[in-house]
């Protein structure tokens, strides 16, 4: 897999006029400025080069010339646990901060993820001193005055994989959740075909919006496309593996005929073994989100039969590009939209 492509991009150029301009669609130049597979090698050079002259990649040594002496600070703030996708998130975060980021000092630090009060006062503390804030919040209303009490003060802030309302951020930098809550039904209904049949919900907490959002696509897929499978629970489990686990050995047991689990956040491990260990693996249909080490084999095994996948080196490479031209007074970055994939044991990408 090639590493990532280091790019600014200014707000004047645009995928589109990328494509027109090397003769490609613009899924190709997405690809390829994403690193994906799929592109020729003689395509992918010619789509950079298109690129470079128009001005949508810049040279990141000029960048470094230009903006050398703009030594700006940049925090991120991600809860911490047991979550495999942040725990990548955080290392890519780190990786890419460390690579593209001239001038610039990017810090990661990992709060409570389910604290409210944690956030707000870390939000607080580097107030003083930083020049950009990335954030995975809980919407709550102390979260909300502490981002609004940053923002006052001149200090981006840009929120990541899970959006919060009513706050001046900066940008959101993530997938559309509702749209992946209803691929996870849609996938889930095809799955389980037609007759009567129960499903159960896990989500870390309906706190982050992220979360909500996603069962609320999901509910809604369900009610217009597969009417007859029913929610007989929600559990938030709080991304904990252990209460996962603990909680979905209760439901198996008290719902012998159930037929699909759709988990919305983390815990995919104590959901896996709990099915494992009941004999129901390859009976129940379990659609989850991430590919992580973990997923991946759940998938090879049966246990998982599909997931919901984003990309964190993509979503850490926006959210520090657009934190740190905001940070240094420059015109905002277009954002192209993080995409989602369904990942099934026939596709599994390349580690």
């Amino acid at each position: 897999m090639r590493e990532p492509i280091d790019r600014l991009i200014p707000a004047r150029v645009t995928i589109a006029e990328v494509a027109r301009e090397a003769g490609v669609s613009t899924a190709t130049v997405d690809r390829t400025l994403n690193n994906r597979d799929g592109v020729r090698e003689k395509t992918r050079d010619r789509v950079l080069t298109v690129a470079k002259q128009l001005g949508y990649l810049p040279d990141a040594g000029s960048f470094a010339s230009a903006h050398a002496d703009q030594t700006v600070a940049i925090d991120f703030l991600l809860p911490g646990g047991t979550n495999t996708f942040l725990k990548e998130l955080a290392r890519h975060l780190e990786a890419i901060g460390a690579e593209r980021a001239p001038g610039a000092s990017v810090r990661v630090h990992l709060i409570e993820g389910f604290n409210p009060q944690a956030l707000a006062s870390k939000l607080g503390e580097l107030k003083p001193y930083t020049d950009g804030i990335g954030v995975i919040a809980l919407d709550h209303p102390i979260v909300r005055e502490a981002i609004r009490d940053v923002a006052v003060g001149g200090t981006p802030v840009l929120t990541m994989v899970s959006d919060i309302s009513n706050v001046p951020r900066l940008a959101y930098v993530g997938i559309d959740n509702r749209a992946a809550g209803r691929l996870a039904g849609h996938i889930l209904g095809r799955f389980m075909g037609g007759g009567q049949q129960q499903v159960a919900l896990f989500a870390g907490s309906l706190s982050y919006r992220g979360h909500e959002e996603r069962e609320m696509g999901f509910r809604h897929i369900l009610s217009e496309e597969y009417p007859n499978l029913e929610v007989v629970e929600l559990r938030e489990v709080r991304d904990d593996l252990d209460q996962a686990y603990r909680d979905a050995r209760a439901l198996i047991s008290n719902y012998p005929d159930l037929g699909g689990i759709y988990n919305i956040g983390a815990g995919n491990r104590g959901l896996a073994t709990a099915l494992e260990e009941a004999g129901r693996a390859r009976e129940v249909v379990f659609i989850c989100h991430e590919l992580t080490e973990h997923t991946r084999g759940f998938l090879v095994s049966g246990t998982v039969d599909a997931v919901i996948d984003q990309n964190p080196r993509v979503e850490a490479r926006d959210a520090i590009d657009h934190l740190i031209r905001a940070a240094r007074k420059l015109p905002p970055a277009d954002l192209v939209p993080i995409r989602t994939q369904a990942v099934f044991k026939e596709n599994i990408p390349a580690a």
